[in-house]
């Protein structure tokens, strides 16, 4: 019991000794009422990249696919701020347990001071370099110029989503979840209303294709960031500060990059990983890119509740820790893991069932079918290990501060056996498309008992606010 002080709470104890998973009416509210609308806007979120698809697919199949390989730049854009925001999370959950507000502003301000210029970078190389970076993502020329193209129009949404995910992580875990649910669903919504008339062309205006769809995004980017930043001027929300922002607390700023760089760096090292099997995938022609791309966008959605269940676990034991409640934290992670294993079959089990319409519903040709039915098989197999490891290493880790374990073993996993074996196939070995794709994906099957072996030390289990 070295991580565990005592407690009197009788029904926390019995709980560890024999408790069922949702017998506590008090988790279940809490799991699901947090659980659910942030799914949903998870939902939503990954909805704009399946209506992207679709509609830019019934254009042609090479506009899907240059905006598929050009949403790498998101994709690697997203692992920066995605880690800031862990960050965020990290100590905004823990000092609302405590009842801190105060620093929780200090958080904020933090974090935007180091998001701003992160996302203005970005944005400067969609704009400066579009053909550089796409010549990297694929070696077709007709992809190259349609996915520079969208760069070049979608480079101001980085300025924006940068900002408004700063306030929203915020929001979501300074008790306004869903508030923060239904500002990323409604601009989702005007992201796809707004694709719907760009790209084709409806009520009065151009047909703008490719074009359109990043206007859409844009658009839907900017009234994000204002939307967020007007809710926190109301009555009783957390609210930046210039001078917050350009001089943050150095106490809290050493705490916050002791914690966060390992998941920065974790996410970046990730991501690069994961974005080599793009472009690995990238090079073995358009058939390969179009039908691994909607296995993704397929693959997002319906692991939606999954993500959701690893932002909330995130929440819920980093409240609970910042309280003090170590007991309780460790039953709810237990908990929150069984049920993400659960999550996890369940998704697969969907995934299969829904891609026979996918594949209909398709405009592919025959050979990218072929390798998009075997691309869901595989994918929707190793489900339950995605979902296991989502809620363990974003969520539960990275509630109490425990983050270099993941970035070690993403290292090892991606860059010591997956990308290399990944290149290996596809270019040395000339191995075929659907082998190459299963080494490429492989990685979560084989961190997961790794994963398993290190949560069941419990060194998650810190109070970060002390």
């Amino acid at each position: 019991m070295k991580y565990y002080p005592k407690t009197q709470n009788a029904d926390i104890i019995l709980a560890l000794r024999g408790g069922v998973l949702l017998k506590d009416k008090h988790f279940v509210k809490k799991l699901f009422g947090l659980a659910i609308p942030v799914a949903f806007q998870q939902f939503m979120l990954y909805l704009v990249a399946a209506s992207d698809a679709v509609l830019l697919g019934s254009l042609s199949q090479n506009s899907m696919a240059a905006v598929a390989l050009a949403g790498q730049v998101q994709f690697v854009f997203g692992l920066f701020i995605g880690g800031i925001s862990t960050g965020a999370n990290i100590f905004a959950s823990q000092y609302w347990g405590k009842g801190d507000k105060k620093t929780i502003v200090d958080v904020l301000n933090l974090v935007l001071g180091i998001s701003i210029p992160v996302s203005l970078t970005f944005t400067l190389l969609a704009i400066f370099l579009p053909e550089e970076i796409m010549s990297i993502l694929t070696s077709d020329s007709i992809l190259i110029a349609k996915g520079s193209e969208y760069l070049f129009s979608v480079s101001l949404s980085y300025l924006f989503y940068g900002i408004s995910q700063m306030y929203l992580s915020i929001m979501r875990n300074s008790g306004k979840a869903v508030k923060a649910s239904i500002i990323g669903s409604a601009c989702v919504v005007l992201n796809i209303g707004l694709s719907v008339i760009f790209i084709y062309g409806l009520m009065g205006i151009p047909k703008l294709g490719i074009k359109g769809a990043a206007y859409a995004m844009l658009i839907a980017k900017a009234i994000e960031m204002l939307w967020a930043y007007f809710d926190s001027l109301s009555v009783g929300s957390i609210k930046a500060n210039l001078t917050g922002i350009f001089k943050p607390i150095k106490i809290l700023q050493k705490k916050f990059w002791k914690y966060t760089s390992p998941v920065i760096a974790n996410n970046v090292v990730w991501g690069l990983g994961f974005s080599m099997g793009s472009v690995i995938m990238g090079h073995m022609g358009a058939d390969a890119v179009a039908a691994s791309s909607i296995v993704s966008i397929t693959r997002n959605l319906v692991l939606c509740f999954c993500m959701g269940l690893g932002a909330i676990s995130g929440i819920m034991i980093g409240n609970e820790l910042g309280a003090g409640n170590i007991q309780k934290a460790k039953l709810y992670g237990d908990r929150l893991a069984k049920f993400a294993v659960i999550s996890g079959f369940l998704s697969g089990m969907l995934l299969l069932i829904i891609s026979p319409v996918i594949i209909n519903f398709s405009n592919l040709s025959p050979q990218a079918e072929f390798y998009l039915k075997w691309m869901f098989v595989i994918t929707a197999v190793l489900m339950y290990a995605k979902a296991f490891n989502i809620t363990t290493v974003s969520g539960i880790f990275s509630a109490g501060g425990d983050n270099k374990f993941s970035l070690i073993c993403d290292t090892v996993t991606l860059w010591g056996i997956v990308v290399p074996l990944g290149f290996l196939s596809a270019f040395v070995f000339k191995w075929p498309v659907l082998v190459v794709y299963f080494i490429v994906i492989m990685d979560e099957f084989i961190k997961s008992p790794v994963v398993y072996n290190h949560y069941k030390k419990y060194k998650w289990l810190k109070n970060l606010t002390q």
